[in-house]
């Protein structure tokens, strides 16, 4: 993710974020299993969708709190 769409993510609702989150979690299963089946080799598309994930947790905790 650039700067710039980060700064786009802190400017979303919490359901825009959410269904983001949701989103983001089932590629990531589809890519997981993907990568059991050795139908996809490349490993960092999935290390990037964890810390993408990551970065809108982070985001829906600081609007919580």
């Amino acid at each position: 993710m650039k700067a710039q769409e980060l700064k786009d993510l802190s400017g979303k609702t919490t359901e825009e974020l959410g269904k983001m989150l949701k989103d983001l979690k089932i590629e990531m299963a589809k890519l997981n299993m993907d990568l059991n089946l050795n139908k996809n080799k490349n490993v960092n598309i999935l290390k990037t969708k964890k810390r993408d994930i990551a970065r809108i947790l982070t985001i829906l905790k600081e609007k919580s709190a």
